[in-house]
């Protein structure tokens, strides 16, 4: 038993930190459009969008713990929207990070990813984002986000310990694309709303209260944020 378990744990540690081979470029592109093909069409966005919005709620609640708030719940929405509540100081440097997090948090994720996958770090990148996804389920706190973060926590356990080196590969590329390209959207849909009048209390807006500069500006931001790490990604990506 012991010979076993001594084996197996740098078995599994080498498996974790090891190079895995780069895909053919064809995968690369078809992944790219498979993302392409889930982010554009308005019907299929409204139900892709809640992986963005995991990713989004997960930016705010990290962050929150990061500058030393204290976590109290996430909840996830059949409608896409969310919410991350924390407790804390209601203004200072620590509010303003966590309301930043919530729409640069899918992008940033997706270079992130983009730079683990063009340093050939594909296993490394399914079971992170796994462990998050893992960590980001204690704290959900209503029955549909529990249910789609299991489902979305599974779809990473089946297959980075069932598919073969190839179908990890075209699946952690497809999560990368998705989420640069899917990181550009939400920005566009909050100026959308806002032009209308709406998303009145958006996270654009509570940092502007907090800060004091123009909502508009955190807009840029957010902008400035998705387009460069698509564009960075994007480059990454495609140097295989």
């Amino acid at each position: 038993m012991d010979s076993t378990a001594s084996t197996a744990l740098p078995d599994l540690w080498d498996r974790l930190v090891g190079l895995q081979p780069d895909p053919d470029l064809w995968v690369v592109l078809a992944t790219m459009v498979a993302a392409l093909a889930i982010v554009v069409p308005h019907t299929l966005w409204r139900l892709s969008r809640n992986a963005i919005t995991i990713a989004h709620e997960g930016g705010h609640g990290l962050v929150a713990l990061l500058t030393g708030r204290q976590l109290t719940g996430i909840r996830l929405h059949s409608d896409t929207s969310g919410l991350t509540v924390s407790r804390g100081k209601p203004h200072g440097i620590g509010m303003i990070l966590t309301a930043a997090a919530g729409y640069t948090a899918p992008p940033l994720l997706g270079l992130g990813g983009a730079a683990l996958l063009a340093a050939g770090r594909i296993t490394l990148l399914l079971w992170a984002a796994t462990a998050l996804l893992v960590v980001m389920l204690v704290m959900i706190r209503n029955a549909y986000g529990a249910l789609t973060v299991v489902l979305t926590g599974g779809t990473f356990v089946v297959v980075s310990w069932l598919a073969g080196p190839q179908v990890q590969a075209a699946f952690a590329y497809a999560v990368v694309w998705f989420l640069l390209l899917g990181g550009v959207r939400p920005a566009f849909e909050l100026q959308a709303k806002r032009a209308r009048g709406g998303a009145g209390d958006s996270d654009a807006d509570q940092l502007s209260r907090l800060t004091n500069v123009p909502a508009g500006l955190w807009l840029f931001l957010f902008h400035a944020v998705s387009l460069c790490s698509l564009i960075g990604g994007g480059r990454w990506l495609l140097e295989v």
